[in-house]
C-alpha cells in the first residue's frame, strides 16, 4: 500500500512528472477483454461458490503453482471430494491437472480461441444457448452468430474447423460444448496463461461470450470469467453504494486540475487511440504511457520513432526488468543507450548489473506496510518491521524522503511517517474498523455476511444495476471497439493467426512454440539463486519424447534453445507432461551470458516476442524456437 510506485510518484510529480508504462504483462489481455464485454474488473465469484458448481473448467490455468489466493486449491479439493466434475484444459499436464482435474484436454498453445467458438457454434447450432438470457441482459449476439455460423466470412467455426488448428478431436470439442452448455451452474475459469499469446484478447473474450450464451453469469456455481478480480464486493463497503464504473461523460472537456497523486505528464494528455477510453477502470489511456513490451524500442527510437518522449534516464523501483520482460538482447541495447540509469535492489541482478547507481533498499522485513490481496480477498495484512534496516539500505519512503530534499523538493506527505501515511490510505476503507487492531495482530478480516457473486445484482434488477458498460448490458458485440476500425482488434471475439504461430512461415525454420509459464519454486524471478530449490526442481526446458527422439536428444542432456533473438543452453526434461510441438521454459531464471552472449541462466526472456497486440496483450507464450544438443565442447563451459 505503501512502498512501490506510491512515494517515488509524490516526488517526481512535483518535478513535471515522468514517462510511464501501460499494460501489465501478467493479464492486460484479460483485463481488456473483461472492460470490453462487462465494463468492469470485477467479475470473479467467491472461491466458496464453487461448491455450488455442478461442473468447474480449469481454462490455462494452474492454481496448484500459481496462487491466486491462499484458498483457491482448498476448495477445489473439496469440490472434487464433493463429486463436482473438473476438468482441464493446457498443453501442459499440469500439477493442477494432475491433482484436481478429472480430465484433462491437451491444446496447441494460442489455438484456444478457435475452441471457444467452435464449443459456441455447438451451442448455438444445437439451439443449447439460453436465449431468454441472451435477450435480456446482452447486446451483439446477433452479429456474433453471423460470425459464429459463417454468414460473415463463409467459414463456419465448426469443431472440425478447430480440431485443425487445435489438435483437439471433434468429438472432444462437441461433448464439452454440451456438457457445459446442459449442466448448470457450470464454472469456466479462463487462466491469464492463454491471454499472454498474440491477440490474447480474443481467447478472453471468447471465454466470457461462452460464460455469456450459457447464462451462467450473476449466479451461485456460475462465473463470468473475465478479469476475475474482486472476491467480495470491497468496492460496495468503501463507497457504501455503486462503485462509478459506468461511461465517462464525454462532453465535459474542462482540463483537470492536478492533485498530489497525478503524473502530470499525463493528466490532460488525449487517450490512445486503440483504448478503451469511454469507460472508467482499466489501464490508464493516456497516450503519453507506452507499452511495457514496448519500451526499449522507445529508448532506442524516441521522438523520431513516433514515440512521445526521447528517453535519458531509467529509475527502476522494484522490478528485476530487464529479466522480466520480453526481448532480453534488445533490452540490453536498450538500456545501454541510456544516459543514466537508477535501480533499487536487495541483490545484484542482470538489471541491476547495467546500472549507473544500485540503491540500497531494504526488505519488507525492515519497514512497516500494508497489504492488500490482489484479487480482493475479504483481509487485509499488515506488514509489521521484524529487524531495523541492516547496513545503509532504506525504505523506498526513506529514499524519495532524502532525494527529495537534495533536489529542493517540497511535498507535505512525504513528510509524514510511515504511520501517518498508511492510517490515511486506510481511512477511506470503511471495511477496516480497527486500524490499531489489525496492526496489533498483523491482520484484518472482513466479515463477509454470504460469498460474493459477481452481477448478482444485475441479473436480479438490470434496470436499477445495469452494467458498466456503454450500453449497460454485456457487449458480446463492443461498440466501442467498432469505433477503432481495427481489423486486428475486432468487435466480437474472433480467432487471428500471426507471424510466431504454429501456420506462419516463420515455423519451418523454429518449429517449436514456446511456453514460459510461472513456476512452483519461485516468484517470477525471486528465490532463482536459491541453491535448495534448484535441488528441489532443476531449471529445464520440458520437450516431448517425439520431438526429444527427432532431434537426439535424451533427458537432462544439454541443449541450446534459440531463435533469431537469441540462445540459451539448458538441460532438457524429456516428458510426456507436454504436447509434442511445444516446449516449456519457465519464467523467472536469471539471465547470465557468456562471453559469446549465449545464456547459461535459462532465461525465457531471452526468446520471447517483445510486440503486443492492439488490446495490450503480451505475446509471451507465442514465440517460436528451435532446440538442439549443446556441442560437446560447450557442456563443460555451461557445467
Amino acid at each position: 500500500m505503501l512502498h512501490g510506485i506510491t512515494p517515488h510518484a509524490l516526488m517526481l510529480n512535483q518535478i513535471g512528472g515522468y514517462t510511464r508504462m501501460w499494460g501489465a504483462a501478467s493479464y492486460e489481455g484479460a483485463l481488456f477483454a473483461s472492460m470490453a464485454t462487462y465494463g468492469t474488473l470485477m467479475t470473479g465469484n467467491a472461491r466458496e461458490d464453487l461448491l455450488n458448481s455442478k461442473f468447474i473448467i480449469m481454462w490455462g490455468w494452474n492454481p496448484a503453482n500459481t496462487i491466486w489466493d491462499p484458498g483457491t486449491s482448498l476448495w477445489l479439493a473439496r469440490a472434487r471430494e464433493k463429486g463436482i466434475k473438473i476438468l482441464a484444459i493446457d498443453p501442459i499436464f499440469t500439477d493442477s491437472a494432475a491433482t484436481l482435474a478429472h480430465q484433462w484436454i491437451p491444446i496447441r498453445p494460442g489455438t484456444d480461441t478457435a475452441m471457444l467458438l467452435a464449443m459456441a457454434y455447438v451451442i448455438i447450432t444445437e439451439n443449447l444457448h439460453d436465449k431468454s438470457f441472451i435477450e435480456k441482459y446482452t447486446v451483439g449476439f446477433e452479429q456474433f452468430k453471423e460470425y459464429i455460423i459463417g454468414n460473415e466470412d463463409e467459414n463456419p467455426k465448426t469443431p472440425e474447423w478447430a480440431e485443425k488448428i487445435t489438435s483437439v478431436p471433434t468429438e472432444t470439442i462437441i461433448n464439452l460444448a454440451r456438457e457445459y452448455a446442459t449442466t448448470k451452474p457450470a464454472t469456466l475459469i479462463a487462466g491469464w496463461g492463454p491471454a499472454r499469446t498474440m491477440f490474447g484478447e480474443q481467447y478472453s473474450r471468447a471465454a466470457n461470450i461462452l460464460c455469456t450464451i450459457t447464462g451462467n453469469i450473476g449466479i451461485n456455481g456460475g462465473y463470468a470469467s473475465g478479469f476475475m478480480r474482486a472476491y467480495y464486493s470491497r468496492e460496495r463497503i468503501i463507497t457504501g453504494g455503486r462503485k462509478k464504473t459506468g461511461p465517462i461523460n464525454l462532453e465535459d472537456k474542462k482540463p483537470k486540475k492536478p492533485r498530489v497523486q497525478d503524473n502530470l505528464v499525463d493528466l490532460n494528455a488525449p487517450p490512445r487511440k486503440d483504448s478503451l477510453y469511454k469507460l472508467r477502470g482499466g489501464t490508464n489511456p493516456a497516450n503519453t504511457r507506452i507499452h511495457s513490451n514496448d519500451y526499449y524500442n522507445a529508448m532506442l527510437n524516441g521522438r523520431k520513432g513516433g514515440y512521445p518522449a526521447d528517453i535519458k534516464m531509467a529509475y527502476i523501483v522494484a522490478t528485476n526488468r530487464l529479466n522480466q520482460y520480453a526481448n532480453v538482447n534488445k533490452g540490453i541495447k536498450a538500456l545501454k543507450s541510456l544516459d543514466f540509469i537508477v535501480v533499487y535492489e536487495q541483490f545484484m541482478t542482470p538489471t541491476a548489473q547495467l546500472a549507473d547507481i544500485v540503491l540500497p533498499v531494504n526488505t519488507f522485513m525492515e519497514r512497516n506496510d500494508i497489504a492488500v490481496p490482489w484479487l480482493g480477498s475479504p483481509y487485509y495484512i499488515y506488514l509489521n518491521k521484524a529487524i531495523d534496516s541492516l547496513y545503509e539500505s532504506k525504505s523506498d519512503l526513506e529514499i524519495c524522503k532524502e532525494l527529495s530534499k537534495k533536489l529542493g523538493i517540497k511535498n507535505n506527505l512525504l513528510d509524514l511517517s510511515e504511520d501517518e501515511l498508511l492510517r490515511m490510505f486506510t481511512a477511506p476503507r470503511k471495511d477496516i474498523k480497527n486500524y490499531n487492531k489489525m496492526k496489533r495482530d498483523g491482520y484484518f478480516k472482513v466479515k463477509v455476511e454470504e460469498p460474493f457473486v459477481a452481477f448478482k445484482e444485475q441479473i436480479k434488477d438490470l434496470e436499477n444495476n445495469p452494467f458498466p458498460t456503454l450500453s449497460g448490458k454485456i457487449e458480446i458485440f463492443c461498440e466501442h471497439i467498432a469505433e477503432k476500425n481495427n481489423p486486428l482488434m475486432p468487435p466480437i471475439p474472433k480467432y487471428l493467426t500471426h507471424e510466431e504461430h504454429y501456420d506462419s512461415p516463420k515455423a519451418k525454420k523454429f518449429p517449436l512454440q514456446l511456453l514460459t509459464p510461472h513456476n512452483k519454486r519461485r516468484t517470477h524471478s525471486t528465490l532463482s539463486n536459491i541453491p535448495w530449490l534448484e535441488e528441489v526442481e532443476t531449471h529445464a526446458v520440458w520437450i516431448n519424447s517425439v520431438d526429444a527422439l527427432k532431434r537426439n536428444i535424451n533427458n537432462g542432456d544439454i541443449v541450446d534453445v534459440f531463435n533469431d533473438r537469441g540462445r540459451i543452453r539448458i538441460p532438457a526434461k524429456v516428458t510426456e507432461r507436454i504436447i509434442p510441438g511445444t516446449v516449456c521454459i519457465y519464467q523467472g531464471a536469471w539471465y547470465n551470458p557468456d562471453k559469446s552472449g549465449v545464456d547459461l541462466g535459462g532465461c525465457a526472456n531471452v526468446l520471447t516476442n517483445d510486440s503486443y497486440s492492439p488490446g495490450g496483450a503480451f505475446p509471451l507464450n507465442s514465440s517460436l524456437v528451435e532446440i538442439e544438443l549443446t556441442p560437446k565442447n560447450k557442456i563443460e563451459v555451461f557445467k
